[in-house]
Parts: C-alpha cells; structure tokens; sequence
C-alpha cells in the first residue's frame, strides 16, 4: 500500500508540473561592451538554474548557426525537457553570434569566451530565485565552463575534449584524411613556435587563416586535464557513442585527470545531442530540428543535479 501511495503522489506531482506555465525573461548582459542577451525560462522559484555555455561558432541561444545553416535547434530542445523537470534555464548569444558585436571581435581570446560566463554566473548569483547553480559546457564550451566555474555549485562537460585544441583537431582531419592530418600537425607545430603561420595549407585554410591564428595559439596553451582537475565541486562528465567529433576516450580522459567526477556515456547520442539511430542520419541532425534530442542526456542530467 505505501508504494501504492508513494507512485501516486509521485504520478500526481509529475501531472502538476506539467501542466505549470513555464515562465521566460529576455535577458541582456554586458560584458563592458560586449552584448550577451540570452533567455531565462523556468516553472518555479527555489529551483535549480542551469547556465548553458556554447561550443564553437557563433552559436546562438538555440543552438542554431544561420550563416552555417546548422539549424539543429538542441539547445531550444534540452531548454524545453529541463524545464519539464522543473529546472530553471538560462542560454544566450554567443558573442560572435550577436550582430552588434561584430565591431568588437577581431581580437577576441578564448578566454574572453570565460569572462562572458563569468558576468553571466555574476548576474545570477544576485537574483535570489533560484536555489543553486550549474553551469553545463558543450564541446569547446566544457574547457570555457572549467575556468569559469569557481561560483558555481555543480559543473557538467558535454562532448569535451579531453586534450589540447591541436591534438584534437589533428585527430578529426587525420580520421577521413591522414595526410592532411600531417600537414596540420606541421602548421600547428610552427603556430606553437613562431606564434604565427606564414604560408597556409590551401586546404588547412578555413582553420590556420591569419584572423584564426591568435585565437588558436591561445587555445592551444590550454589543456583541459589541467583545468579540470582545479574543480572541487560535483562534476558531470557526458558524452554520446554517436559523437563523430569528439571521442569517448577524451571523456574518460577528463574523468581520469579528476576521479571524482562521474563519467556517463550516452547510447545513440551524438555531438549536438540528438539521439541518432541510423548512421546517415548523424550529419543530417546538425542541419535540421526534426530530429529529437536524447532522452537519457536529459534523465541523466535531472539525477545528477537532484541528488
């Protein structure tokens, strides 16, 4: 009978939370003159707030890149099932996805990336409604969200690498080309030296272009075992057995670097989250929205911040 009971009020709970009209704020925050506006959706005060910080590109709130045509639309999606759940979330234009900071990027540093979460973690950690936050980093945003993740209460890496930028992106050129993989690791062996690339690979150019050279000798001076063994808070380590981007082994990798965080791989999953059950549906699902993402991403994640 007490389970009887115990399902009911479970069942009755989960019924009243669905129907709660989930609540949405349109949010603008500066970084000096940089323009962050982002939207802040949630059913309930005295909840949990997720902060969602972008991989690379110039991702939208979404999860979308218009000038790419990626249209996969996840980040909209796990906004929609997390607040289901009855937490709280926050994502917002990435810098370079904001028009009105176009002006202001040539000298853009992945470490300005971290100073822009940091002002939105600021910005929360002054509003009194929600209970407790976590700060969720996907793809080149997991290295972002390490570093800015002092003020925070729970960290979590979605499809993070797991090594430095060069040797990761050496891996996915060497995958479908191995010469070209080649030619890579010699012009990130010359950036690492001489700060700067003279003559590009003609087929290396939309990665080691002049405008992408400071940015990437930045980046590469950054490993995220180092950063992420800094953390001492509960830490959540994701990644799908779909992702064709990022490996399993560069999840295992950061679990290694701090055993005490929880390493989960996600069946079917791929790197913008959907949950891929035909391997040429893998690409398609960056380029459109009908694709659903991951249920068990989203179960996943509900345990780890409710337990």
């Amino acid at each position: 009978m007490i389970r009887i009971i115990t399902y009911l009020v479970v069942t009755l709970f989960g019924i009243s939370v669905s129907f709660a009209q989930v609540k949405s704020e349109e949010i603008l925050i500066k970084n000096r003159t940089i323009e962050l506006p982002g939207t802040l959706t949630f059913m309930e005060e005295n909840t949990p707030l997720i902060i969602w910080v972008h991989g690379s590109g110039p991702v939208d709130r979404n999860g979308n890149q218009p000038a790419q045509n990626v249209k996969a639309n996840y980040i909209k999606q796990f906004r929609d099932s997390i607040n289901k759940e009855n937490i709280a979330f926050f994502s917002y234009d990435k810098r370079t996805a904001n028009k009105n900071n176009r002006a202001l990027l040539k000298d853009t540093k992945i470490t300005d990336f971290t100073v822009d979460v940091e002002k939105v973690i600021s910005h929360f950690k002054n509003d009194n409604r929600f209970s407790e936050i976590i700060l969720v980093g996907h793809s080149q945003g997991s290295l972002i969200a390490m570093m800015a993740a002092k003020n925070v209460d729970k960290y979590i890496s979605i499809a993070g690498a797991g090594e430095q930028i060069d040797e990761t992106i050496i891996k996915q050129i060497s995958k479908n080309n191995p010469n070209l993989g080649i030619a890579a690791r010699k012009q990130f062996d010359t950036l690492r030296v001489k700060g700067k690339i003279k003559t590009v690979h003609p087929f290396l150019m939309s990665i080691f272009g002049e405008r992408n050279q400071p940015f990437l000798y930045d980046w590469m001076q950054l490993n995220p075992k180092t950063e992420i063994k800094k953390l001492h808070i509960p830490i959540l380590i994701i990644n799908g057995d779909k992702d064709i981007q990022v490996q399993i082994e560069d999840a295992k990798a950061l679990h290694k670097a701090n055993p005490t965080s929880e390493l989960v791989i996600i069946k079917n999953m791929n790197h913008v989250l959907k949950d891929i059950q035909k391997e040429e549906d893998n690409i398609k699902s960056y380029y459109s929205s009908e694709f659903q993402i991951s249920e068990q991403l989203i179960k996943t994640i509900v345990l780890f911040i409710k337990s």
